[in-house]
């Protein structure tokens, strides 16, 4: 089993159990959206000594922490689940969340981790989303979904995808290239 030398930043209890069963790892538990300044400065420490990747489910809250996460400590790595590969299966009430999620999942997730950049250079223009149709068209909701899912930084609205983009400094390029790529599989289907 992979041995992290990050600690992995998780909701709760549930995260941890599954988590070690897809990777050996410690982590931290905000137990939900109610992190405290106590967890912050857990996290701040654990970040200047060993590292952290952050990862919170693919929902509101999930996103609600990464983004007080990012805030207090810049520069922490992420790993993202899709909305479907954290999504328990049978249920009629659906439940999201990284406990749910597939061993195989949790470690591809935990593969293509990407890292926050500090400097504020952009590397994607909100005119180049609106040529890309990822702003400001019907589609543009589920064309984002995908090209969260491909690129591995979850799903965004228009608002914030230039801005996660540019904070894992993914270039235009990259995300041209993963639009193509998304192209090529919907017109297959």
């Amino acid at each position: 089993m992979k041995k992290l030398k990050e600690i992995i930043v998780v909701e709760g209890r549930d995260d941890t159990k599954r988590l070690k069963m897809a990777v050996d790892c410690d982590t931290i538990e905000t137990n939900g959206s109610a992190i405290n300044d106590l967890t912050l400065a857990q996290i701040e420490h654990a970040h200047e000594t060993r590292g952290v990747i952050v990862f919170t489910d693919p929902d509101g809250p999930g996103e609600q922490i990464r983004k007080i996460i990012s805030q207090r400590i810049p520069g922490v790595k992420h790993a993202f689940l899709t909305r479907d590969e954290a999504r328990k299966q049978g249920k009629s009430r659906e439940s999201i969340g990284i406990e749910h999620a597939s061993v195989t999942a949790i470690r591809e997730a935990l593969d293509k981790v990407v890292e926050e950049r500090i400097d504020n250079a952009p590397t994607v223009t909100k005119s180049f989303l609106i040529r890309h149709n990822l702003i400001g068209t019907s589609d543009a909701r589920l064309l984002r979904e995908k090209l969260g899912n491909r690129l591995r930084i979850g799903y965004t609205n228009g608002k914030q995808l230039e801005k996660r983009l540019n904070m894992f400094g993914i270039t235009e390029k990259e995300v041209a290239g993963a639009l193509e790529e998304i192209r090529k599989e919907s017109s297959h289907d």
